[in-house]
């Protein structure tokens, strides 16, 4: 049953890469919470699947982060499903990792054009819709651990984080006095698929150790980063596990 009394209750909230993972646990999250809940990505299959184990008002989007219509494609789903669009949680992402000259060009490519230019794009249309609805909102950006440093074994996706970071600080400051909250939420080891373990006992027994956090985890931060009072801004949370060296 959700919460009439959370701040999200009859919010309008869009996540992008919501089929698995930090965006899975992210929109149950806030379905449980009284939101209604737009699921975009790649495979249909997969938002169907998620959508359809939520319990709460949901509508799901097929959507490339990377295609050039994507934002105004984000925000029109959500204003024909729900009538407007009140949270944005930019959680689309791919991970290319390894030394530079092992990798290849077309995976640099695609990263940097999911991870860097699908932000932008879909942030821009959901401040614009935001701006001109007058209502004001919120969005929540994934970023990383290693857009705060540079991390050696992950150096193009690290570039990446480090983008979305300078992004998220400087549209931050152009939405003084709009009531648009802008902030990234920047995980460690996330124990997904994104780093390929999907085992319940590898994850309970990485929980254990200190090693790694479930995606659930970064889903409670990102609540609390969409439920604090209107006058507070978290620009920045990093949230790690407790015995990672980094």
């Amino acid at each position: 049953m959700s919460d009439p009394t959370s701040p999200l209750a009859g919010k309008v909230v869009a996540v992008t890469g919501a089929g698995s993972g930090i965006g899975l646990a992210t929109a149950a999250a806030v379905c449980a919470l009284g939101a209604s809940v737009l699921l975009t990505g790649r495979t249909v299959e997969k938002l169907n699947t998620a959508a359809a184990s939520l319990g709460g008002p949901t509508s799901v989007l097929a959507l490339d982060v990377s295609a050039a219509d994507a934002g105004p494609r984000l925000v029109a789903a959500a204003v024909e499903a729900f009538g407007r669009l009140d949270v944005l949680v930019a959680n689309a992402g791919v991970y290319v990792p390894g030394d530079l000259w092992d990798g290849a060009p077309a995976d640099f490519a695609n990263l940097i054009s999911t991870n860097v230019t699908g932000v932008i794009t879909t942030v821009q249309a959901a401040v614009t819709a935001m701006r001109d609805a007058g209502h004001g909102g919120d969005i929540v950006v994934t970023s990383s651990v290693s857009g705060h440093q540079a991390i050696h074994w992950e150096p193009v996706y690290s570039a990446s984080k480090h983008a979305v970071q300078a992004f998220v600080h400087g549209v931050r400051r152009q939405l003084i006095g709009s009531d648009i909250r802008i902030g990234a939420i920047a995980p460690g080891v996330v124990l997904n698929d994104l780093w390929q373990v999907t085992g319940p006992a590898e994850i309970e027994n990485k929980v254990a150790a200190g090693t790694g956090i479930r995606s659930e985890d970064v889903a409670d931060a990102i609540v609390f980063m969409l439920t604090r009072p209107r006058h507070i801004g978290i620009r920045d949370l990093v949230i790690l596990p407790v015995n990672q060296e980094i």
